[in-house]
């Protein structure tokens, strides 16, 4: 019986590689632009990490977790999320004494033991930025449009920005004694997960997805209303500056995100074109998870994004029709000098960044052809020993079956030529 891969994960093959690259390519790009420095943290961190940063009461700490130990008992977990790490790695690297704001991404694989469906999986790529040193709204304000320049960028339409305010602790405790009162009255009409995440943390009982749940919580009492004077002024500044950028969005009070570690403004990009997991990308302020990690007190705010739900949404709006894996030209060939000059033009077009392919499998020439359709290749050329006397060649535009003689002493800068003014 042959070995499969583990259930939840996935083979990235031919377009879907070039997607994922496209997308990666497109996030450097435009982090480039906002003054962002790329980071690489280890794929397993101490579980404490985790509990400490992402919050012990999250389904993530509780649940979702891989977990091991090494070989001196210490609690080992494949990292979940990219947030922990790069706050841990930002400490411990000294960066906290750089000029601030520092502004970092990620691009890296996380791990979830949660139950596989569209756009959720036990492996993922994970694309995140942070912004560390800053309290300011402004720096909510420029995650928030870095990520909306992101997704433009990938021609993604049709997504949501909804934003939301919970306050500094204060004010959580404050919404926390509400929001008990209110869910109180209410238990009976919740699932068990949600009766428990009532007695450690209420907040986590408006990120729930059940359906009776949400009906039950239908009315609840709206943060926003528990912030003080200080943190209205912040959510207010931060709708402004999205304004004069020319970011539309819309406050939604019931946004909440999953992890403990956020403060004040959390905002979520949504899309109802990719099923139940219609979150394309989250985040938020959190103010304290620097000192968690062993820093000082820093203010801090960002974002990540799954790169799989980004290729569906892309996939559901046809947006990665243009992507192609074919060759630019297929060299066929005629007898052994054929051959040699085959490899020879091949080489030399791949130098010059030409996707050029030949036969290795020893095919006939009528073989040769119908592997250039299959393919899909561009262009196409055929090399015998007469041709090769001659010095000369016929290329064939596979697409409008024009043929061009070109001289084969020439021939790599001919073609360079032919197919740059033919894309």
């Amino acid at each position: 019986m042959a070995v499969k891969k583990p259930r939840g994960t996935n083979d990235f093959l031919g377009k879907n590689v070039l997607l994922l690259e496209q997308i990666e390519e497109t996030v450097r790009k435009v982090c480039k632009s906002f003054g962002i420095g790329e980071i690489r943290t280890p794929m397993f961190e101490y579980t404490e990490l985790f509990a400490r940063g992402v919050g012990e009461t999250t389904d993530i700490v509780q649940k979702e977790m891989f977990t091991f130990e090494d070989r001196g008992g210490r609690s080992l977990t494949l990292k979940p999320e990219g947030t922990a790490g790069a706050a841990r790695a930002f400490v411990e690297n000294g960066l906290i004494s750089d000029a601030q704001p520092t502004k970092l991404f990620y691009i890296t694989p996380c791990f979830r033991n949660e139950r596989p469906q569209a756009g959720r999986y036990k492996q993922f790529h994970q694309f995140g930025a942070e912004m560390y040193g800053t309290y300011d709204a402004k720096a909510d304000a420029e995650i928030i449009s870095l990520a909306h320049t992101i997704l433009n960028e990938l021609g993604l339409k049709n997504i949501t920005l909804r934003i939301n305010s919970l306050g500094c602790n204060e004010c959580r405790k404050r919404y926390n004694d509400t929001l008990k009162t209110f869910i109180s009255k209410r238990l009976d009409c919740l699932c068990e997960d949600c009766k428990q995440r009532y007695e450690k943390n209420p907040l986590r009982v408006l990120d729930c997805k059940n359906e009776n749940c949400k009906k039950a919580l239908s009315g609840a009492p709206s943060v926003l209303d528990s912030l003080d004077d200080e943190c209205k002024t912040h959510f207010q500044k931060v709708q402004e500056y999205l304004t004069v950028m020319g970011i539309p969005f819309e406050v939604d009070s019931s946004i909440v995100r999953g992890l403990d570690y956020y403060t004040k403004t959390v905002f979520e990009f949504v899309s109802d074109q990719i099923g139940s997991q219609g979150t394309v990308c989250g985040g938020g302020r959190y103010d304290n998870l620097i000192k968690e990690c062993g820093g000082s007190a820093m203010g801090a705010v960002g974002f990540a994004m799954g790169l799989e739900r980004i290729m569906l949404l892309k996939q559901a709006q046809g947006s990665d029709d243009q992507i192609e894996d074919t060759p630019d030209i297929f060299i066929a060939s005629i007898g052994e000098q054929g051959e040699k000059k085959a490899v020879s033009i091949g080489y030399s077009l791949r130098l010059k960044g030409i996707k050029a392919e030949y036969d290795t499998m020893g095919r006939s020439l009528k073989a040769q052809m119908k592997y250039a359709d299959k393919i899909g290749a561009k262009f196409n050329i055929c090399i015998g020993d007469d041709d090769i006397a001659s010095d000369c060649v016929t290329v064939k535009n596979m697409e409008s079956g024009e043929k061009t003689s070109m001289k084969l002493s020439n021939i790599t800068e001919e073609i360079i030529k032919t197919i740059k003014e033919n894309k």
